[in-house]
């Protein structure tokens, strides 16, 4: 109730009965608004004693984003231009967790403070139990969204902190991006955008709360069904079940090609790190070096058709698109619209598809040869690469 209200007088109240909003007008010519009050109704006094509660969940209204200025938050228009930011899209869940999930540390802490206001000893701990809150990962509370067939949509993750609290689904299955190095921009960043997933198809859904405590899941609250509807805008025809379905293979597409991606530049330095190191071996290098001239001729070719012709690109002639150009057009036409997809983006995703199953067949073939290569290397004494394990036998 008091996030973000400062202390001061409030002149006026108004309620905003089809959201059941509060509009809060202050002394100091300021307006807040305390979103969808309704849980406050639900919330009675012996729901204090329980452990946590999912409110109930208000009908969610789908739709995209806009950016009326064209870019994020002002554009261009500069400081003295006024504008606040509005909630995002997405179905708001209402919780409450009684307690907070302390850790090993904090639990010790509090029974050590508890013994010293009771005037009682206090003992060092042993380092078995330092060692425990040394590796101990912190706990949290886990949010799973499931479809009406009991399918996992998405999975959101909060802070296990006590208190009446909020999270927001955004519609979106998840995003295939590669879990390491996902760009999110600042916030005062107007250009590019964090990857997101793909939008879930309108229908009922449920979402149940449980905590991650030491490696151990447990049920807290839920499930609690809710409905997520299409706010229909759009003069074109709408099929959001068959956009969904196709956005399933998009993603499937999108995550083995990141995988490629990552395993290609991880080839290519293990490539560059293994001519080094057959420079220093000491053994005849001929052999090795030829071997490893048609591994690098391999990987030019797999790069060329994954990533694009860098040759012409930087000299401004015109390429075919790639494997990544098609999968990343597809991916970003499927997570901005919720009108029917053109046939356009069907024939890329299935051109890209077919190219992509040569290329992982090529680059698993081409990655043996590297591995033997590899081996070889070992058998030769030659200094270690990253990636290669040691043949090690104690004399």
């Amino acid at each position: 109730m008091k996030a973000g209200l400062p202390t001061i007088a409030v002149r006026d109240l108004e309620i905003q009965r089809r959201e059941n909003d509060l509009v809060i007008a202050t002394f100091g010519r300021g307006f807040y608004v305390l979103d969808d009050y309704s849980p406050l109704r639900n919330f009675k006094k012996e729901d204090m004693s329980k452990t946590a509660i999912v409110f109930p969940v208000k009908e969610s209204l789908m739709f995209i984003e806009r950016f009326p200025l064209g870019l994020r938050d002002k554009g261009h228009m500069g400081s003295s231009y006024f504008s606040t930011p509005n909630p995002k899209p997405g179905a708001v869940f209402t919780y409450y967790l009684k307690d907070d999930i302390k850790k090993l540390k904090e639990k010790r802490q509090d029974a050590e403070k508890a013994k010293f206001e009771k005037k009682q000893k206090v003992f060092y701990p042993s380092m078995d139990s330092l060692r425990a809150e040394d590796n101990q990962v912190d706990p949290y509370l886990l949010f799973t969204i499931k479809d009406q067939s009991g399918n996992v949509v998405r999975s959101l993750k909060a802070n296990a902190k006590k208190g009446l609290q909020r999270i927001v689904w955004d519609f979106r299955f998840n995003t295939p991006a590669p879990v390491v190095g996902r760009y999110k921009p600042a916030a005062d960043q107007l250009f590019g955008g964090e990857e997101l997933g793909s939008l879930v198809a309108p229908g009922e859904y449920s979402v149940s709360l449980s905590k991650y405590e030491d490696g151990v899941v447990s049920e807290l609250a839920g499930p609690v069904k809710f409905n997520c509807k299409l706010l229909d805008q759009s003069s074109l025809p709408t099929d959001m079940s068959a956009n969904a379905s196709f956005a399933r293979k998009v993603d499937k597409l999108r995550k083995a090609v990141s995988a490629c991606n990552d395993l290609l530049n991880g080839m290519d330095t293990r490539i560059k790190n293994v001519n080094l190191a057959i420079q220093d071996m000491p053994a005849p290098p001929k052999a090795l070096l030829e071997k490893s001239y048609g591994v690098s001729r391999e990987l030019i070719d797999l790069k060329l058709k994954l990533f694009g012709d860098e040759t012409k690109g930087r000299r401004e002639f015109e390429t075919l698109p790639s494997i990544n150009d098609r999968v990343g057009g597809v991916e970003s036409v499927m997570a901005g619209t919720t009108n029917k997809i053109p046939k356009t983006y069907f024939e890329s995703y299935a051109i890209a598809a077919r190219q992509f199953t040569a290329l992982l067949a090529s680059m698993k073939k081409t990655n043996e040869s590297l591995k033997q290569l590899e081996q070889e290397l070992e058998l030769n004494h030659a200094p270690y690469t990253p990636g290669r394990w040691p043949e090690w036998k104690e004399e």
